[in-house]
């Protein structure tokens, strides 16, 4: 699996994605967002047989996660050239939330304009001490178009969504850490073991639960408490009819590790 503008990597479990274009900082082309969307699929195919248990994405060289988009492609755009660009990077956000699996964004320089959105459609943000992010597109006279008002509104809600959106300000990782934007903040060479070891971690977790619980928290974000709360209930029970459940509970009183794998044919 090869890419012109990514490198792939499995470590174990683990998909590393790196977005290969450190000479313009990573900037979001279309070229980028369609290999990402690809790579997304894959991994979503990949998570199904069983071969990774989660994503790390993050940028290549030290400066940048991804600085943005490509400006100097958008500069001519039209209207419908602008929507259809903006329904990719949407799509692109969409297929990364709902892998069934773990993505974290192990954010390693700047996350600015679309890097920000794209980081915000991972389920974790681990950002290095260099890191900063900001939606800036207010300055070019536009707003994000991937997803950021609506993101960035959930993780850290509408009064600081609005500051940020409005004023095209760029916050460090400390700031990003104290709103709620980020995880965890982590010294740059600790930055992507950070993000490997927790994804590891979830590894060895029941993989039809940590799909189900990332599918609930997500549906259930936009949802009244008690529709989201029935969601849970009939998530919980599927998750009885699962091999994963019976070897779970079955190790735990046996005082061993378990050993789930995940695949629907495990269903009893």
């Amino acid at each position: 699996m090869t890419f012109e503008t990514l490198l792939i990597e499995d470590r174990g479990p683990v998909r590393l994605i790196t977005i290969n274009r450190p000479q313009v900082l990573n900037a979001l082309s279309a070229a980028v967002v369609h290999d990402l969307s690809e790579a997304a699929r894959a991994a979503g195919s990949d998570a199904a047989d069983g071969k990774i248990r989660g994503v790390v994405l993050t940028g290549g060289g030290a400066k940048a996660f991804v600085a943005g988009a490509d400006i100097a492609a958008m500069a001519g755009m039209s209207e419908s050239e602008a929507r259809e660009f903006a329904r990719q990077g949407h799509a692109l956000g969409d297929r990364l939330a709902a892998l069934p699996i773990p993505v974290i964004a192990a954010v390693n320089g700047f996350a600015l304009g679309g890097g920000c959105e794209l980081a915000l459609s991972c389920d974790f943000i681990y950002a290095s001490e260099a890191a900063r992010f900001g939606q800036p597109e207010v300055k070019l006279g536009v707003i994000p178009g991937f997803g950021g008002t609506q993101r960035l509104l959930r993780r850290v809600g509408l009064a600081r969504a609005l500051e940020l959106c409005m004023s095209g300000a760029m916050i460090d990782a400390a700031e990003a850490l104290r709103i709620g934007l980020v995880n965890r903040v982590c010294k740059p060479e600790e930055l992507l073991p950070a993000a490997i070891k927790t994804c590891e971690t979830i590894a060895q977790m029941g993989p039809q639960a940590v799909a189900a619980a990332k599918e609930v928290l997500h549906r259930g974000a936009d949802l009244a408490l008690q529709a989201a709360n029935a969601l849970e209930i009939e998530a919980f029970a599927r998750l009885f009819t699962t091999g994963d459940q019976s070897e779970g509970m079955t190790a735990f009183l046996a005082k061993r590790a378990a050993a789930f794998t995940g695949r629907p044919g495990d269903q009893t």
